[in-house]
């Protein structure tokens, strides 16, 4: 059985794959805590039409006529942002350990989240088939 064909698996599946990215994206931030200028980035919250599929891929604006449009994009297809903080340190560094940890915590929770849904999901089917052939 394809689960990817199921819009609840294929949703589950999406949503996990963001939260892996931006585990990625976070461990980044805090591996460059002490680089002089850096911003630190996020990932753009999904929507939930983002979860369904529903909606089109936003391009980078163009300045000219000869510029390439192109998708703001990270490695798995999502829309990276940088985040905005309050107060630089004198390097020019933006990144907020505290808040940069806080983020990695609530990304872990949602995962776990995810992958709880994911196995409670397929024990419920697991447990259809089982009585269909039972």
């Amino acid at each position: 059985m394809d689960f990817g064909s199921i819009p609840l698996f294929r949703a589950m599946a999406k949503r996990m794959s963001w939260l892996g990215e931006r585990q990625q994206v976070l461990a980044q931030n805090v591996a460059n805590a002490d680089t002089p200028g850096y911003v630190p980035q996020d990932l753009k919250q999904q929507s939930f039409r983002d979860l369904l599929g529903g909606s089109a891929r936003p391009t980078l604006a163009t300045t000219h006529t000869r510029h390439l449009a192109g998708a703001a994009r990270g490695a798995g297809g999502f829309a990276v942002v940088r985040v905005k903080t309050a107060e630089p340190t004198p390097s020019g560094n933006r990144v907020s350990l505290e808040q940069e940890m806080m983020k990695v915590g609530e990304t872990a929770t949602y995962h776990h989240l995810m992958t709880s849904l994911y196995r409670r999901h397929l024990g419920m089917i697991r447990a259809a088939l089982g009585r269909m052939s039972g």
